[in-house]
């Protein structure tokens, strides 16, 4: 993009959110972030991802429960937005035994809030955060965006599914031009503690006991956050729409499953250490998460590059300095 824009970006605390926020600061757009701040997981790591946001000029934090439709409403009516990146969502799969409700705010209600917001407004693009876990447990690998996404096996992957439909209604009414990504397994300095990666590195170099779930006969699609930074710009700078209303959804993976077994491995190298395991069986699990780029490449150019074995020690070299590793 040549043009400087007022992006929105939503859950700018988070992971990709930080990222997103830093990429399009980095390039001197006005940025907007938002974020609740909640307690899902250490919250000493969304502000230190915020306090480099904060050092940038032209970054703005606000922070912001998206159930609270009047106070985003007057978020839109100040800062105008011309694009809205919107990466909050209550993330988590086995949270949603946990905590169901959370799912419903945060990932539907919100949701709703936000398209609310947008119909009244300037908005140029609306691009979302959807999930792999749409798929659910479908044997027909790799996910294409063309299969059937009516099977979810998690009341996190549900409320996702739900985004996409509701986007698709939004857009046929407004016009206003959307586009959902559906991130797979996304890792990489500064991630999320509830993911499986960060657990076993934290469970490993602290020699402490950890459970494989269903013998770890399971791999994912594991995507670098770089790359995940290049498809989101590419889905952001989007024009060529091929739909009579101007709706897309795009994988974003890296087209590479990572076993179970692969990541312990490669992690128990890095340390120097043998892990700790117990076994457990979960049907909320899926098998394989795989991503079929042929849509993505063709449309948005995408080109994940980064190798899982050198994402991964970027991660982990990351990992020792936040924890205080020697």
């Amino acid at each position: 993009m040549i043009n400087k824009y007022r992006i929105l970006v939503t859950g700018a605390a988070g992971f990709i959110g930080s990222y997103a926020a830093k990429h399009y600061s980095n390039l001197d757009h006005e940025v907007m972030g938002l974020d609740n701040l909640n307690s899902y997981y250490d919250l000493d790591l969304k502000l230190s991802r915020l306090d480099e946001l904060k050092n940038l000029p032209n970054f703005k934090f606000k922070e912001l429960d998206l159930k609270d439709i009047q106070e985003l409403q007057d978020v839109f009516s100040s800062f105008k937005p011309e694009i809205v990146i919107h990466l909050a969502a209550q993330a988590g799969v086995r949270y949603s035994l946990i905590n169901p409700h959370s799912y419903i705010e945060s990932n539907i209600i919100s949701f709703h809030n936000l398209l609310e917001c947008l119909k009244k407004s300037q908005v140029e693009k609306f691009v979302f955060a959807s999930s792999s876990s749409v798929y659910g447990n479908s044997s027909k690998v790799p996910y294409s965006e063309l299969d059937d996404t009516n099977n979810p096996v998690s009341l996190y992957a549900a409320t996702k599914k739900s985004n996409e439909v509701l986007a698709h209604s939004f857009v046929f009414n407004t016009n206003i031009p959307t586009i959902g990504l559906r991130f797979f397994t996304v890792y990489g300095p500064q991630g999320r503690p509830d993911m499986a990666y960060f657990k076993f590195a934290d469970l490993i170099s602290s020699n402490k006991k950890m459970t494989i779930y269903n013998e770890g006969k399971m791999s994912r699609d594991m995507t670098y956050i770089d790359d995940i930074i290049q498809g989101l710009s590419k889905a952001v700078s989007f024009d060529k729409f091929n739909n009579v209303i101007p709706f897309e959804i795009f994988n974003l993976g890296n087209n590479s499953p990572v076993s179970t077994w692969q990541l312990i491995e490669h992690i128990e190298v890095y340390f120097d250490k043998k892990g700790d395991y117990s076994f457990e069986n979960s049907s909320m699990e899926v098998k394989k998460t795989w991503a079929n780029l042929n849509k993505s490449k063709e449309l948005l150019d995408f080109s994940p590059n980064t190798e899982f074995s050198v994402g991964m020690n970027n991660f982990l070299d990351w990992f020792k300095s936040y924890k205080g590793i020697h």
